[in-house]
């Protein structure tokens, strides 16, 4: 089945880099995220939101969370992804780890449980491309922050 993995190290606690996955403050300042509803704790809600116009939300990520360990990781389970011009793509899986190194942090990230068809090729190559230069984003946010 088809995955994508990036690590990355980041001067930065642990905690922090996780806070950045599930504070809406940091969230809205690295990711454009514009809204969230993150309950953090096993079994809680893990939505976010970008591109929000009069016409409604443009895209949306959602799931559960499986594990959430402040300085360790979050696991998302059930996470689906939402655009007015695909179809509903899930369920997936969304794992962030990360583990203190020397006086960084590192990071891995892995989402899987793509489908087979068009809509899935698409959403796959654009994450594919999407997490590292994202994840580069949030080094350089944490990086100036520490």
């Amino acid at each position: 089945m088809r995955k994508v993995e990036v690590k990355l190290e980041i001067k930065n606690t642990p905690g922090r880099v996780i806070d950045a996955f599930t504070e809406f403050d940091l969230l809205k300042q690295w990711w454009g995220v514009e809204r969230s509803l993150i309950e953090k704790r096993n079994g809680g809600t893990y939505a976010l939101v970008w591109n929000i116009s009069e016409a409604g939300f443009k895209y949306i990520s959602s799931g559960i969370i499986n594990s959430y360990k402040p300085a360790e990781n979050l696991y998302i389970d059930n996470y689906l992804y939402f655009n007015p011009e695909k179809s509903i793509l899930g369920p997936m899986s969304l794992k962030i780890e990360v583990k203190e190194k020397g006086a960084a942090t590192e990071l891995y990230l892995c989402q899987d449980g793509y489908g087979d068809s068009n809509d899935w090729d698409w959403y796959y190559e654009a994450v594919k491309e999407a997490w590292p230069i994202v994840l580069q984003e949030l080094k350089k946010f944490l990086e100036q922050r520490q």
